[in-house]
């Protein structure tokens, strides 16, 4: 093994990379602070339900129209919550992704 480096590999490359690794945890470490911090709103039956879901994965808030509301139609409703929920799950899904992907180039990374 050549002198402070692997085979076919200088020895300050070796640290290039470690500090390429650190900026990225950093960065990542950043991001995912962000993503706790967001707030997505989803919505369904022509926004007369609307939902906002955390990045943190909690629900902050609930909005239901009068008009939406049937007594006789409680799993309407239901199906309706539900929607709007899985709505802004998907588009924090596709945020954090986003996110995350534009650190890493997409590669997979385990956390």
């Amino acid at each position: 093994m050549a002198k402070g480096g692997f085979r076919g590999m200088p020895g300050g490359n070796m640290g290039n990379l470690m500090a390429q690794a650190q900026k990225m945890q950093r960065q990542i470490e950043i991001a995912q602070a962000e993503i706790k911090e967001l707030r997505i709103t989803g919505t369904a039956g022509g926004e007369m339900v609307k939902v906002v879901l955390g990045g943190d994965h909690k629900l902050y808030n609930v909005e239901i129209n009068k008009d939406v509301i049937d007594p006789e139609d409680a799993e309407g409703l239901a199906d309706l919550i539900m929607a709007a929920v899985n709505q802004a799950a998907d588009t924090l899904e596709k945020e954090s992704t986003d996110r995350m992907n534009a650190i890493t180039g997409g590669v997979k990374m385990p956390f």
